[in-house]
């Protein structure tokens, strides 16, 4: 299938279309209740016409990805252009390595096509939550990796990053930073469209830990099949920066590029699952550390 051309494979997303929105229904309450609590102040014929517009650009997502496994240098590089470059690899050439940050927007496997756009001595890597099923996992691993992006366990991301320091190895990171975090990993709480939100902090602590720059990535769908993704840096020095002042610009850029085109965010993800009100009646911080509250009957 990946060696079909991409108008063939949407012809075949169209017909996905068409069974995953009203044969599957797919998360269709998760998806209407993310949109209607994000954008209050919208209409339901805005809501739906974004939500028919989600589900369309879902579907085309599915078949860019299986595409992306034939796809040569040539290809992507005039599919996923990247603009704004010329900051980024100053930064690089001067020796500061690079904390790349994301969301699920636009088409994120694409991506890792960055390193064709950077210094060929900078080592890039992108961090990934390993899949259960352990077929997807090599599949989506070896996608990842086939444009020189190492993909690093979330896990073994400070290992990785200690031992390419180490090797005098200038880098590049990608954080994806928009998922739920566990119950345990919630240390932050913010605003973030319209909605009391647990946010992602591990990033942020990495790049204190060794003075990464920070640079956001701006992605915006051209039409079917191109994208360009602009640098945007927001720090040089995140040792100046605040506790979780990093982890607020980093959402409050993702915010606005969500609004500009809310179609092209993963809205079937139940990113707002977890509450405030749950997380202070069964956990507690101590020394730093969040720790689940004993019981009175313990």
């Amino acid at each position: 299938m990946s060696l079909l051309p991409l108008r063939a494979l949407y012809v075949l997303s169209d017909i996905i279309y068409i069974i995953v929105r009203y044969i599957l229904k797919y998360r269709r309450n998760i998806i209407r209740k993310n949109l209607q609590k994000s954008f209050p102040e919208k209409d339901e014929k805005d809501l739906r016409r974004i939500e028919t517009e989600f589900y369309h650009y879902f579907c085309d997502y599915l078949v860019e990805t299986i595409k992306m496994m034939t796809m040569s240098e040539r290809q992507i590089r005039k599919r996923m252009v990247f603009t704004n470059m010329e900051e980024v690899r100053k930064i690089l050439g001067e020796g500061q390595s690079v904390a790349f940050y994301l969301g699920h927007y636009g088409n994120w496997e694409w991506i890792s096509s960055t390193p064709y756009w950077i210094q060929e001595n900078v080592v890039c890597g992108q961090i990934y939550h390993p899949l259960e099923n352990k077929y997807f996992d090599r599949l989506f691993k070896y996608v990842r990796e086939r444009h020189h992006a190492h993909c690093i366990p979330m896990k073994e991301t400070l290992r990785r990053v200690a031992e390419w320091k180490q090797q005098g190895n200038t880098y590049m990171i990608g954080f994806i930073s928009d998922q739920t975090p566990t119950w345990l990993n919630i240390h932050h709480w913010m605003t973030f469209l319209h909605q009391d939100t647990p946010v992602l902090t591990g990033a942020e602590r990495i790049i204190k830990a060794t003075k990464l720059a920070v640079v956001y990535g701006d992605v915006h769908r051209i039409r079917r099949g191109y994208y360009t993704c602009e640098m945007r840096v927001l720090t040089r020095q995140p040792e100046s920066k605040e506790t979780w002042e990093i982890t607020e610009m980093y959402f409050r850029e993702l915010e606005k590029t969500i609004c500009s085109e809310p179609q092209y965010w993963l809205w079937s993800h139940n990113r707002w699952k977890r509450t405030r009100e749950e997380f202070n009646r069964e956990y507690e911080v101590v020394d730093g550390r969040v720790v689940k509250r004993q019981s009175k009957d313990d």
